[in-house]
């Protein structure tokens, strides 16, 4: 993977346009595997491994889907089970274009206690960034504590965005082929689901 110059930000990379299309078919996900941590290691909340319930999400940070989850449905879901540590909750990166690469480099390049404020505020102002995502994740890096020095070195760090594609790659290894995806203990739970979805899907595995 080549480094994110601010040119290519303004567009979606061609390598990700045929994600789907060339998909094959996918045999029973593997659940030990699917909860093996990749090489940049997972980012997880709430309970710690080996909880009764493991929620994992794929998702894009320039996907309006994912962008409607956790807008709508995330905040009670993780007040209601991952601040209670009732379940484990994952959050993978599977990038669909480049401005969602470099928006998850930024968020892994931050401290740690930042990545999930950063991924807030990547989706809850997604409208607004994606329009020039160049200039709009400068201005969000900036409340991280990034520089421009910083952001500039961060987008050129290949090792982290290759460590990025990895788990993309292996998201589509388990049938990802679209975002929000998400697995409740292995079993795919597809595409946007309400909260009452979910506690219907959890609350009986509790």
């Amino acid at each position: 993977m080549t480094s994110i110059s601010r040119r290519r930000l303004l567009l979606a990379g061609a390598a990700f346009a045929a994600l789907g299309a060339a998909s094959p078919a996918f045999a029973a996900v593997d659940v030990a595997e699917l909860n093996k941590a990749p090489s940049l290691g997972d980012m997880a909340l709430g309970a710690d491994e080996g909880a009764k319930v493991t929620i994992i999400e794929y998702a894009s940070a320039t996907c309006p889907h994912c962008a409607a989850f956790h807008k709508d449905v995330w905040p009670k879901l993780k007040a209601d089970y991952v601040d209670t540590k009732k379940i484990r909750y994952i959050f993978r990166e599977f990038p669909l274009n480049d401005p969602a690469l470099a928006a998850f480099m930024i968020a892994r390049a931050a401290p740690k206690e930042a990545y999930f404020p950063l991924m807030d505020a990547f989706f809850g102002t997604l409208e607004t960034w994606a329009q020039n995502p160049a200039e709009g994740l400068l201005n969000i890096a900036k409340q991280a504590g990034f520089t421009q020095e910083k952001f500039n070195m961060t987008l050129k760090d290949q090792s982290l965005a290759k460590g990025i594609m990895e788990i993309r790659d292996g998201g589509v290894k388990f049938g990802v082929q679209g975002t929000p995806h998400f697995f409740i203990n292995g079993e795919t739970f597809e595409g946007e689901r309400t909260f009452d979805a979910f506690k219907a899907a959890i609350d009986p595995l509790l």
